[in-house]
C-alpha cells in the first residue's frame, strides 16, 4: 500500500485506505466491540508496516480513549510527523454543559484542544466536523476553521456527515471569502448504502473534496458473517451480540450479499476485499476508512487493492445494489438526458484524455 493520492483539491497525500480506531478503547458508546491498548497496538503497527499513512479518529470514539491510545502508540513509533492524523467534533463530551457539543465556535476550539492534549501533539493535519447539528450557522463553523489553521492547530478542514447543501454552502462561503476551504467530505458508502451517489458524488467532484467512504462493508453484512433467518440476522457479529442491536435488511440488501458472495467466488477472493474495492474504485472516492479487529483481519482487509474487478463482473455488482432514482434525480441520468435533453446526439463535457491522471513516483500496476 505505497500508492498515495491528493484528498480533494490540496496537496495533502493520503493512503487509499485510511484506518479507523473507532474500536481503539473500551469505554463510552462503543465499549461492546472495543480493544484495549495492548490489543489496538499490533493493528495499529501493521497498519504502519503495510505503508498506511492516514489516521482516523474523533473525541467521541470510546468517550476520548480512541485519541489517548492512539497519541500513546504514536508517540511510542516515533511516527507523527509520518501520518495524516485526522478527528473529529461536534458529539458532546459533557451532557450537562450545552456548548459541550455542536459545531459552534466554542465547542469546536474547546474540543480541537482536548484533542490535541489527548492524543500528544501541537496540530491535527484534518479535522472534520463529525455530524450536523442543524443550528449553527455555517459561516461561523467555516470562519473558526480558518482561525484554527491561522493558528497552526490544523492544517486541513473537512466535514462528514452533512447534506450536500450544507456541504456546498461551506465551500462556496470559503471560497467566496478566500477562507480555508473543505477538502474532506466524509460518509457512509457501501454496496448496500448508495444513498450519496446522485448528489454528495457530483457535488464532490464538482467542488473539491474527495470523500473517504465509512462502513464500506455495511457494518459487516458484506462480510459474509451473517445469514438470513427466520427471526432476523443469524451469525456470530455485534449486530446480533447483545446491547449491538439488529439493523434492517430487507430483500434488496440480500440480493446485494448474494451476488456479491458469488462475484467473490468466482474471484477467488473474500467478500470483503470485494467490497472495499469497488467503494475504493468509484467516483470522488479518495479513501476509505477501514477497520479491524486484529492484525488479521486488517491483512484481510488492506488485499483489497491487490486486485481488479472485472468489467462484468463491476456491472453485476452495480446493479445488484442499484436502486431507481426518485424525483428530479432521475432526469440527471444519462438515460433520461439522451432521451429528452440531447436526443440522438452525443454530447459530453470533455473528451477522453483530456486531462490524464498525473503519477508522480513508480508506474502504477
Amino acid at each position: 500500500m505505497n500508492d498515495y493520492y491528493l484528498l480533494g483539491r490540496s496537496g495533502l497525500r493520503v493512503s487509499r485506505l485510511a484506518l479507523g480506531t473507532m474500536n481503539f478503547g473500551t469505554g463510552g458508546f462503543h465499549a461492546a466491540y472495543g480493544k484495549t491498548e495492548a490489543e489496538a497496538e499490533p493493528i495499529f503497527r501493521r497498519y504502519l508496516e503495510a505503508g498506511g499513512n492516514f489516521i482516523d479518529t474523533a473525541d467521541f470514539y470510546t468517550a476520548g480513549e480512541s485519541e489517548t491510545i492512539l497519541g500513546r502508540l504514536i508517540a511510542s513509533a516515533g511516527v507523527r510527523d509520518k501520518l495524516v492524523l485526522t478527528s473529529k467534533f461536534t458529539n458532546t463530551t459533557d451532557p450537562a454543559d450545552p456548548n459541550a457539543s455542536g459545531n459552534g465556535r466554542k465547542h469546536m476550539i474547546r474540543s480541537v484542544e482536548a484533542s490535541l492534549r489527548r492524543l500528544g501533539t501541537d496540530h491535527l493535519d484534518l479535522y472534520l466536523l463529525h455530524t450536523w447539528d442543524r443550528i449553527t450557522p455555517v459561516e461561523e463553523v467555516v470562519r473558526t476553521f480558518d482561525d484554527l489553521v491561522r493558528a497552526g492547530k490544523i492544517r486541513y478542514a473537512g466535514l462528514s456527515d452533512v447534506p450536500a447543501w450544507y456541504a456546498a454552502r461551506a465551500q462556496s462561503f470559503a471560497e467566496a471569502h478566500a477562507l480555508t476551504p473543505m477538502i474532506n467530505l466524509q460518509l457512509p458508502y457501501s454496496l448496500i448504502a448508495r444513498d450519496i451517489e446522485p448528489e454528495f458524488v457530483p457535488m464532490a467532484q464538482s467542488l473539491g473534496m474527495g470523500i473517504t467512504a465509512w462502513s464500506p462493508i455495511g457494518g459487516g453484512l458484506l462480510t459474509g458473517k451473517y445469514r438470513r433467518g427466520a427471526d432476523g440476522l443469524t451469525g456470530a457479529g455485534r449486530f446480533t451480540t447483545e446491547g449491538g442491536g439488529q439493523v434492517p435488511v430487507d430483500d434488496r440488501d440480500w440480493h446485494v450479499i448474494e451476488e456479491l458472495e458469488r462475484v467473490a467466488a468466482d474471484l477467488g477472493r473474500s467478500m470483503a476485499q470485494v467490497a472495499i474495492n469497488w467503494v475504493a474504485t468509484q467516483p470522488a472516492v479518495g479513501s476509505v476508512i477501514i477497520g479491524a479487529s486484529s492484525p488479521e483481519q486488517l491483512d484481510g482487509n488492506l488485499a483489497a487493492l491487490d486486485l481488479e474487478i472485472p468489467p462484468e463482473a463491476r456491472r453485476r455488482l452495480d446493479q445488484a445494489g442499484s436502486r431507481p432514482h426518485r424525483s428530479v434525480y432521475s432526469m440527471f441520468t444519462p438515460e433520461y438526458q439522451s432521451w429528452v435533453v440531447s436526443p440522438g446526439l452525443g454530447i459530453g463535457d470533455k473528451p477522453a484524455g483530456y486531462a490524464p491522471p498525473t503519477w508522480n513516483g513508480a508506474p502504477v500496476g
